[in-house]
């Protein structure tokens, strides 16, 4: 992996990220597809919208369609299609989202299969393991995801757990799955306050009955699985500064990770339930600490609004589910405003989404068919609605790096701001 920083406006960055599978404009948005697919989108589909990256989900593909299918195809790119990079998140938030179905040790998560019940145990290690048969490109380490509300000696706890786990994955993404990566390893004695481990590791270990992949290990699925492995190492590694709505934790969880040391750095633990003003307190404090020669993350965020803000910020990456999922229930987004295609208004509107857009839904179809399918719960009208939010997300990428490269981003800003405040 390669990062170079071109340009600055402010705190706003204009890079190229270089990866095994192709090179990266950044500020950038990654489409989501848990599943190996991003729904209702297909490879090209996505190439024509502009996508250079997509995201895929360890924990998920984990379990489906198996670790045996990709490793036959020899990784995530050629089971979906798609010979763009690709980075997958390492399951950490999913586990987190299970609930009461997860039970947190000092080795790792044991929980039960939202698919069929297993008991299943996932480490940092494994979670390692899982990601060389995928193949991607930008691999995250494993990390807890730090709940909404926590006191602050709950989000230390979880923060400083993420930190030890961070450092077992970088050494299992180094391949030495001992512990003892090439990079220095941040230590429980290195720790302020080091908590107490919740158990024994010889006891944090898989029962009988549980097990610690769900197909079997790695090194039995084959071929396909031993050239992920080679290329494994080629790939990038990418740490996450957890803390919860605390300043100073943030800032411990920096400093940990980059005395561990990583290619890049994402912020996690944002947009799952806090206040708005919550999210943009901590991102403003954390984002401008990152390290300013690497690429900078911000997992799971967002709105339009909130992409603009947080590239003033300094972040070059982004993900949500918000332009795939909203589209699917009829909710669009143009540069005057959204657009509620439900809305009786529509039934005889017979003007594209924006007139402004040269997508293929906007360049093809008017805005009484999309309400048309959409009250028909026509699958034509969750493509068209995708393919026309996928690109307005892509378009606005390119309009902020052409604004960044023209010192002109906070004109960007204002007109941004201005012709998105009005309802359609």
């Amino acid at each position: 992996m390669n990062f170079t920083l071109h340009k600055t406006d402010g705190l706003a960055r204009r890079g190229i990220l270089q990866l095994a599978h192709g090179t990266v404009e950044t500020p950038a948005f990654m489409p989501v597809g848990t599943y190996g697919t991003v729904k209702a989108m297909s490879p090209a589909e996505l190439h024509e919208i502009g996508a250079h990256i997509v995201l895929g989900n360890t924990f998920h593909l984990w379990l489906r369609p198996g670790l045996e299918v990709i490793a036959a195809h020899g990784g995530l790119h050629r089971f979906m299609g798609w010979d763009g990079p690709i980075l997958t998140d390492s399951g950490g938030f999913q586990v987190f989202s299970l609930g009461a179905l997860r039970k947190i040790t000092e080795e790792g998560v044991k929980f039960q299969s939202p698919v069929n019940g297993d008991k299943l145990f996932l480490t940092p290690e494994e979670s390692m393991r899982i990601q060389r048969v995928l193949n991607s490109d930008i691999v995250m380490i494993f990390d807890e995801c730090t709940p909404y509300p926590a006191t602050e000696r709950e989000a230390a706890e979880s923060m400083r757990l993420s930190l030890r786990w961070a450092a077992r994955s970088r050494a299992a993404h180094d391949g030495n799955p001992n512990g003892h990566s090439n990079k220095a390893c941040y230590a429980r004695s290195s720790l302020p306050n080091p908590l107490p481990q919740t158990a024994p590791l010889s006891n944090s270990l898989p029962q009988a009955g549980e097990r610690t992949n769900v197909k079997g290990n790695l090194e039995s699925l084959g071929e396909g699985a031993n050239e992920s492995l080679r290329e494994f190492n080629t790939n990038a590694l990418f740490g996450i500064v957890q803390g919860g709505m605390y300043e100073g934790l943030r800032d411990e969880s920096l400093a940990g990770l980059a005395n561990i040391g990583f290619d890049g750095y994402a912020i996690g633990g944002l947009s799952v339930g806090e206040p708005k003003e919550d999210m943009l307190r901590i991102l403003a404090h954390t984002a401008p600490r990152l390290p300013q020669d690497k690429p900078r993350y911000l997992m799971g965020v967002g709105t339009p609004e909130d992409i603009v803000a947080a590239v003033a910020q300094g972040i070059d990456m982004f993900d949500c589910v918000m332009p795939t999922r909203n589209a699917r229930n009829g909710h669009l987004f143009t540069r005057h405003g959204d657009v509620r295609i439900k809305n009786a208004r529509y039934r005889l509107d017979t003007r594209p989404l924006d007139e402004q857009c040269g997508c293929y839904t906007c360049r093809n179809f008017t805005r009484a068919y999309l309400h048309h399918l959409h009250r028909l719960n026509e699958i034509l009208g969750a493509r068209l609605n995708t393919i026309h939010n996928l690109h307005y997300y892509q378009q606005l990428m390119g309009e902020i790096r052409s604004a960044i490269e023209a010192d002109a981003f906070d004109a960007f800003v204002a007109r941004f701001g201005q012709m998105r405040g009005g309802a359609t």
